[in-house]
């Protein structure tokens, strides 16, 4: 049985943040309108939080496809020594799909799996990848839903009292860019600390 590697996992996201920052890059000098501009940004962002939840649901399947010692200590209950990635999936969204809320969400949606001193455990809970996830999962709420309440949490991820659009704040200062540098080392600490 071929087992899942959270080293490749964190190496393919890799190349989907590059992927966002050619197609930022390549839609600007296109030299859209203000407008179109945070269109692409807003994309941009979801593209990025969709790959960023990938790599996590990647990285977990891999954590218990390779040691299911540590899912059993978790949820106390014995498991086999080898399960295949479907179950592994199964187990972590069972016929739903794989969602949490912020990034408090995440640390505990990893912890539900993981023991607490597990290294992806570790890494989401690092301070400095705090303020890039909050920002990431509440800027991507507000492009995708555009609610008062989605607005809300980007106003306080952004330390700011106003914002337009998600893509408006995004698409300055190299904002959309510090978030991407951000998740690409959190992706270099998963393929230097993943032991497969």
């Amino acid at each position: 049985m071929r087992k899942k590697s959270a080293k490749k996992a964190a190496e393919r996201f890799k190349g989907e943040i590059d992927e966002i920052r050619s197609f930022v890059s390549s839609m600007s000098e296109l030299g859209p309108s203000e407008n179109y501009t945070s269109w692409i940004h807003e994309l941009a962002i979801i593209r990025l939080y969709r790959a960023f939840e990938g790599v996590i649901l990647d990285c977990l399947v891999a954590a218990i496809n390779n040691d299911t010692r540590e899912l059993s200590k978790t949820t106390d209950v014995h498991f086999p020594k080898h399960l295949s990635d479907e179950v592994c999936n199964y187990i972590i969204v069972g016929d739903g799909y794989f969602n949490f809320p912020g990034r408090e969400g995440l640390v505990r949606e990893v912890k539900k799996f993981l023991p607490s001193d597990h290294y992806l455990v570790n890494i989401v809970k690092e301070v400095a990848y705090k303020v890039t996830l909050e920002r990431l999962f509440a800027l991507r709420n507000f492009a995708a839903h555009n609610s008062q309440k989605s607005k809300k949490r980007a106003l306080t991820a952004v330390n700011q009292s106003r914002i337009s659009t998600a893509g408006a704040w995004l698409k300055k200062q190299g904002r959309l860019a510090a978030i991407a540098d951000d998740l690409e080392k959190l992706a270099d600490k998963i393929a230097d600390q993943a032991p497969f």
